[in-house]
């Protein structure tokens, strides 16, 4: 029997090693951005075709590659950052692993041009699927330019599995905004089909979260600073009333890395405990700086995990560390007992004077369509004289008009005994009303039922209607727009502006009017008739942050995820007070719909209590 083990070739090695390294666009974005860093340079530059399937290309002013470093930069294994294994706990640096280069070059189209400083000439090389095509001196700018062009090109069943041009276009904005944050003093830019996306100055880090995630950030951010023995923690965390319901706006960075790390992210929602709504996030970008012997950073492919030796007393440090921070800039509540009782205060308003109603004359025998004119009743503009006419108050009692009219507050249970009274043949018909409806605590709806009663949660059954309706809207593209008076501008960050870009057509067909209007910038001419006179800048936010939260824990379609969020933002919250009218449209609106018992949550929206039940509660 022959043998039957034999070792893979390199080119088909490297490939099945760029399953792990390279899983789509970003994650050839993150390598090469990552590798420019460590070259050194202060000007990094991202060109971007077709969402990176085209063309990925990184231009650096770094130090360059000699010819043979060129070339032995895309064998498997081959790195300038250890040269023993002790090395690896001793490693500040990005990429070292020795595998992206070679695990590129094994699925793409690779051109490299690089020269040093001292160099005359540089290096050009072009590989295809791992084999050398071509290599060559060239003339070349100082530092290195890679282009990857046609990535998967020799491996169709994994460029099937490619998401659309926008979702990849955010995960590699995603990969950008990262390694732009961990390096805040670099210059960075990205070009994605022919426009200009960033354009990141070399900055603090405030002005780089405020230049990528938007200028409203600056008054949202508490800046966190903790120097200790064992770790030196550094950074900013949003203020809780910004806190979002999704994630994505939470960055940690161990030695300028960033990293995933359930267990640190909850220190930090342990420092907000008490100051977030529920299922809600906050902002952070902290960065923690530690010796390399302390951690292991060799325990994924990606190199996103990171052990620790003493990781509860790292957790026991941050979380103090952000909770401080939030009290010392008077985010946490607190009690001042030194404060001035006379500080707070109302200041009385004056009592308000009896208004005098003024007093007309006129001529009530005046017909403007008499034919005859009476000279004599025609008034006289005398200055400080008198007219022909006679004077005599209104006698209809039109003073009453100036009296405002106080009223209790009316309860907030409504009943519906009185009678509707309508005219027909000038006869007045009384008719009863069908329901009695109530409202309990501004919450739940009481409606009378033959068996007993029934209770709707009112927020739930607003929910319920609204999503069937803009379902119904999404597939018959039907939806109807209140055109704006004034209309506004919304200005996203890039990653939610390429998500809208992607939702467009859907978030028109609801009603939006929508059109983009320069850089990460749309105009909102006009929202859905339905939703009234809402905000369009905060109602586009939360459209857009309920999608994403949608579709990254349910799992659900687009067009089902944008009506759960819209539905869910543009319903009566609980609290609102209802008027009987409301609440029976509310009524009949949610028993026409195809699941009136089942909420957005899979929660009950209608109980039911009988009689018995009753009875048996007074028996006890």
């Amino acid at each position: 029997m022959p043998d039957i083990i034999q070792l893979l070739p390199d080119a088909v090695a490297n490939q099945i090693a760029a399953g792990e390294v390279v899983q789509r666009p970003a994650s050839a974005v993150k390598e090469l951005i990552e590798n420019a860093i460590d070259a050194g340079a202060d000007k990094i530059q991202l060109i971007l075709k077709d969402a990176g399937k085209a063309l990925i290309q990184v231009i650096d002013n770094g130090c360059g590659m000699s010819v043979t470093d060129a070339r032995m930069s895309f064998e498997r294994h081959a790195t300038s950052k250890i040269r023993k294994a002790e090395d690896l706990f001793a490693i500040r640096t990005m990429g070292f692993r020795g595998e992206a280069m070679a695990s590129i070059a094994a699925i793409a189209q690779v051109e490299l041009k690089t020269r040093r400083h001292e160099d005359e000439l540089g290096t050009c090389i072009f590989i295809e699927g791992s084999e050398v095509i071509k290599q060559e001196a060239c003339s070349a700018n100082t530092g290195t330019s890679i282009s990857i062009k046609n990535l998967f090109y020799n491996t169709p069943a994994r460029r099937n599995f490619l998401k659309s041009n926008a979702v990849e276009m955010r995960h590699i904005i995603d990969e950008f905004q990262r390694d732009a944050l961990a390096n805040p003093k670099l210059f960075f830019s990205m070009h994605h089909d022919g426009q200009e996306v960033y354009h990141l100055p070399g900055t603090t880090l405030k002005q780089r979260i405020i230049h990528l995630l938007g200028n409203n950030y600056n008054e949202r951010l508490v800046p966190v600073d903790e120097d200790t023995n064992i770790i030196k923690l550094h950074g900013f965390v949003g203020k809780p009333e910004y806190a979002r319901r999704t994630r994505g706006e939470q960055f940690f960075f161990v030695n300028n890395r960033f990293i995933k790390d359930n267990y640190l992210n909850h220190a930090v929602l342990m420092a907000f405990k008490e100051l977030l709504a529920e299922d809600t996030f906050p902002l952070y970008v902290l960065f923690i700086d530690i010796d390399p012997a302390m951690i292991d950073i060799n325990v994924h492919p990606t190199k996103t995990e990171i052990k620790y030796q003493n990781e509860t007393t790292i957790y026991a440090i941050i979380r103090s560390a952000v909770k401080s921070s939030l009290g010392r800039y008077n985010i946490t509540p607190s009690l001042d007992f030194l404060q001035d009782n006379t500080i707070g205060q109302l200041v009385v308003p004056k009592p308000l004077e009896e208004i005098v109603p003024p007093t007309i004359n006129f001529n009530p025998d005046f017909n403007p369509f008499d034919a005859e004119i009476k000279p004599q009743r025609e008034p006289s503009y005398s200055r400080g004289g008198s007219n022909d006419y006679r004077s005599s108050p209104i006698p209809t009692n039109w003073d009453t008009l100036y009296e405002i009219a106080k009223r209790d507050d009316e309860p907030v249970q409504h009943v519906m005994h009185q009678q509707q009274t309508i005219v027909a043949d000038e006869q007045e018909v009384n008719k009863p009303s069908e329901r009695q409806l109530f409202q309990i605590h501004n919450r739940f709806i009481v409606s009378q039922i033959k068996s007993g009663f029934m209770l709707i949660n009112q927020q739930a059954a607003h929910e319920r209607i609204l999503y069937e309706r803009f379902l119904q809207q999404l597939q018959n593209h039907s939806g109807v727009s209140q055109q704006s008076l004034f209309p506004q501008s919304v200005t996203l960050n890039s990653s939610d502006f390429e998500l809208l870009k992607e939702l467009l057509p859907d978030i028109r067909a609801l009603g939006f009017d929508i059109r983009e209007f320069g850089k990460n910038t749309v105009v909102v001419d006009g929202i859905p008739a339905d939703l009234g006179n809402a905000d369009e800048h905060r109602l586009l936010e939360q459209l857009i942050e309920g999608f994403k939260n949608n579709e990254a824990a349910l799992k659900l379609d687009k067009r089902d995820s944008l009506a759960r969020s819209l539905a869910r933002n543009a319903a009566t919250k609980t609290g609102v007070r209802m008027s009987l009218e409301e609440m029976n449209l509310l009524v009949d609106q949610l028993f026409a719909c195809q699941m009136p018992n089942v909420a957005l949550n899979g929660k009950l929206i209608i109980t039911t209590f009988t009689i018995n039940e009753l009875l048996e509660r007074f028996d006890k």
